[in-house]
């Protein structure tokens, strides 16, 4: 990478801020120095009309806090709300354009006695957005800033966040979602906002401001990675520093999980050994018990799955920046019921390794180490024969987690590493009070039958698709395809033949975070539906049956038109694909009718096909995401789902996002959530909830499950996930998150451990105890 160009002027004040009018905060000049900040905004005066607030009080304040001049904006953040803000919109757009290569910095004291996750968002008039955050811890003052100009959004290394490129006692935001590369000559708006808290927080912020970037280090992305998959340019309290220290602390942490074992009160499936016990009936199932959601163990015991999910080695590789011209390496059966993110080691052949060659340089100088291919370290090496999202498409991969296995467990015949460590991962869920493992378990675990666990399964193949526009992770099924009919038979057929009707299997999740709307606005919240429509008939069995459901409603085409309020000229028309326009009620009405049938199929597909091969066995939905999910897909999988599995990435479960349980009424459990740091990991990026070190994620933590376990709907939690993501992001999708109880090297989290100690040792009195 090229430096980055350091220019000698910025534009004149007044150009930037000019938009704002006479309505300053503080009185400006027209000009910049060459070495001048660009100033939005430092709250010396009276506060302007183009600053406003929701859910929030803002005054102006002169204590501590303020960083410039005599005043700042104190913001008090109200929780009762599920979010609440503070945002800065001048009455015309900013015009950054001209600017050279700069970041938007904000001066930030939180007074509070706990951490804020504090999210930055600036969009500009075209609709798009660009979404960074950062935790700032209790009782501290910082600069934090959000490049919005220069190289690094140029350039795409394959990490979800890079390492700073310059060096500054400042913060850098993280990136969470949006367009890095925003429309900068009509900036509409800057807004600071809190999602979800669990208790009402303040922070006061001064000095908002443009400053030009400085220069970058050449070297910021060389050698970041030590052998052990570790940071290798800063310490940290976990870092391993040998193969002896590390043999060292799992000796030392076995003989502690030897010495305490599994945590009391737990019958042989992890139910509430002391509690009442119920009907047992061989197997996992649910019951409500004095008002509250309940598993039942197959003795009969009281159970709740507290768990941490994606416990196997498939997401555990990292990308080389090497491949192989050697086309075999990415065949792909069409057969394949496995996608490729869920794929374990698939070592390279000798022939393909001749063909070997640097696909991209920048991934490759990540590494001060690597093994030769003939190191005994090698069979760690995989490939990735596609990718979600990254600068290369496909390439060589490597695990230094199960690198480290090895080292740490030593090798007394093929991949016994992996079975220590199968056996290790049980004692220290038991010992730690889990009582479950969660979604995305290997498979290797099913018939150990030590501990509950859930089998996982994708639907996946060439049937035909639909999109909600918002499609995140892939487009989504048509599930009146009679391929995908076939292809979730197979699938449920695999899963099957994986579990073998074991009573330890929990229950089965089919599919992941499914995108079946955005309810953020109407077209979002109907995507499936107004895409679905513009497709014609014979391309889209979907597109088929909803026609059929409107001919089944409407006797005419006429009759369509007066309650849409469109000029259709017959249903040809509608079958050929038909382009939605402005939204009516009566087109609203049926679009949700529509899109519950369109789910209900989804549903009843995967439900009649596990219902064959695993009768005995829960069916525990999709994992809906907050960001993806609508009450009409809610609605129709409570017609097949045994419980309710959700993803929700919040600070809490608050109450106002879950008053709709009452309406469902049926079992559920949060399939994952987490939160992450990075001022003690050595990592770039804390993950999707941010905390401000490791004790300060343990109090998150805690504070998560106590409204989970709380909640008479809920019966279960599943953090996510097991093991940090690899410093240099993982191999399908660049994630590099501080997320694990565990790190790269496999050495755990102790405030993690301690926290989940108190919650799952009070889990059962707390849950059902009078």
């Amino acid at each position: 990478m090229k430096n980055a160009t350091m220019y000698s002027v910025f534009l004149p004040m007044s150009l930037l801020l000019g938009a704002c009018g006479n309505d300053k905060t503080t009185e400006i000049t027209n000009t910049v120095s060459p070495t001048s900040d660009v100033l939005i905004a430092d709250f010396e005066q009276k506060i302007p009309a183009w600053i406003s607030s929701e859910n929030a009080a803002i005054k102006q304040v002169s204590s501590n806090g303020v960083t410039k001049g005599k005043q700042a904006l104190n913001i008090d953040f109200d929780s009762s709300k599920l979010k609440a803000s503070v945002t800065l919109q001048p009455k015309k757009p900013w015009d950054w354009s001209k600017l050279n290569a700069f970041n938007l910095a904000t001066d930030i004291t939180n007074p509070s006695d706990v951490s804020v996750h504090l999210y930055l968002t600036v969009k500009d008039n075209s609709g798009w957005f660009h979404r960074r955050s950062v935790s700032i811890p209790a009782h501290s003052s910082g600069t934090y800033y959000a490049e919005l100009k220069g190289e690094q959004l140029e350039f795409d290394s394959g990490l979800r966040e890079d390492p700073p490129a310059w060096t500054s006692t400042d913060q850098k935001m993280f990136w969470q979602n949006g367009r890095k590369k925003l429309q900068l000559e009509n900036i509409v708006s800057i807004t600071y906002n809190v999602d979800t808290m669990n208790e009402d927080k303040s922070l006061i912020i001064d000095n908002v401001r443009l400053r030009e970037n400085p220069e970058i280090d050449p070297s910021y992305l060389v050698g970041i990675t030590d052998k052990f998959g570790q940071n290798a340019k800063v310490d940290f309290p976990n870092k391993v520093k040998s193969e002896k220290e590390l043999k060292a602390l799992a000796d030392a942490e076995l003989a502690t999980l030897e010495k305490e074992g599994p945590m009391a009160d737990r019958s042989k499936f992890g139910g509430w050994k002391s509690g009442p016990k119920l009907e047992g009936t061989g197997y996992f199932r649910t019951e409500k018990v004095d008002g509250k959601w309940a598993m039942v163990d197959p003795e009969g015991y009281l159970f709740f799955s507290s768990a941490l999910a994606n416990i196997r080695i498939a997401n555990t590789t990292t990308t080389t920046g090497v491949d192989f011209k050697d086309d075999a390496v990415r065949y792909i059966d069409p057969n394949d019921v496995t996608p490729e993110d869920s794929l374990g080691i698939r070592p390279v052949s000798k022939e393909a390794q001749k063909t070997r060659y640097i696909s991209s340089d920048v991934r490759h100088n990540l590494f001060t180490w690597l093994p030769s291919y003939d190191d005994e370290l090698a069979n760690h090496y995989s490939y990735r024969r596609s990718v979600h999202r990254g600068p290369i498409h496909h390439g060589e991969t490597f695990s230094f987690y199960q690198a480290n296995l090895e080292r740490r467990y030593g090798e007394t015949h093929p991949d016994s590493y992996n079975e220590k460590w199968r056996d290790v991962t049980i004692k220290r869920f038991k010992n730690w009070g889990f009582t479950s493992t969660g979604n995305w378990t290997d498979a290797e675990f099913y018939q150990m039958d030590r501990i509950p666990y859930f089998a996982n399964g994708w639907i996946i193949g060439d049937f035909k698709t639909v999109s909600s526009g918002n499609d995140v992770w892939s487009p989504m099924p048509d599930p009146f395809d009679p391929e995908f009919k076939h292809r979730a038979e197979l699938t449920t057929q695999v899963i099957a033949e994986e579990v073998k009707n074991n009573p330890w299997c929990i229950g089965v999740f089919v599919d992941n975070e499914k995108s079946w709307g955005n309810i953020s606005t109407k077209r979002g919240h109907y995507g499936i539906v107004i895409h679905t429509l513009s497709i014609k008939d014979k391309d889209s069995p979907t597109k088929n049956e909803f026609n059929r459901l409107l001919k089944e409603k409407y006797t005419s085409i006429e009759a369509l038109n007066t309650a849409w309020n469109t000029n259709l000229d017959s249903w040809e028309t509608l079958s050929n694909g038909y382009k939605v326009g402005d939204l009516t009620d009566e087109m609203i009405g049926d679009f949700s009718t529509l899109l519950e049938a369109y789910a209900t199929q989804y549903f009843k597909i995967v439900h009649n096909a596990l219902e064959k091969v695993l009768p005995n066995h829960m069916y525990m939905g999709v994992r809906m995401a907050h960001w993806g999910m609508t009450p009409e897909a809610v609605k129709a999988a409570k017609k097949y789902v045994n419980v309710m599995s959700y993803n929700y990435y919040k600070e809490g479960l608050h109450e106002k996002a879950w008053e709709f349980l009452a309406e469902t009424d049926m079992p559920s459990i949060i399939g994952e959530y987490h939160v992450g740091a990075t001022s003690d990991t050595g990592l770039y990026h804390p993950g999707l909830i941010l905390a401000s070190d490791q004790q300060d994620r343990a109090r998150m933590y805690k504070e998560y499950m106590r409204t989970v376990v709380d909640n008479p709907y809920f019966v279960g939690a599943h953090w996510f996930q097991y093991i940090d993501s690899p410093l240099t992001g993982r191999a399908y999708d660049g994630e590099n998150y501080n997320v694990g109880f565990v790190t790269i090297a496999d050495v755990p989290y102790k405030a993690m451990v301690d926290a989940t100690k108190e919650i799952n040792s009070e889990l059962y009195q707390r849950r059902f105890g009078k």
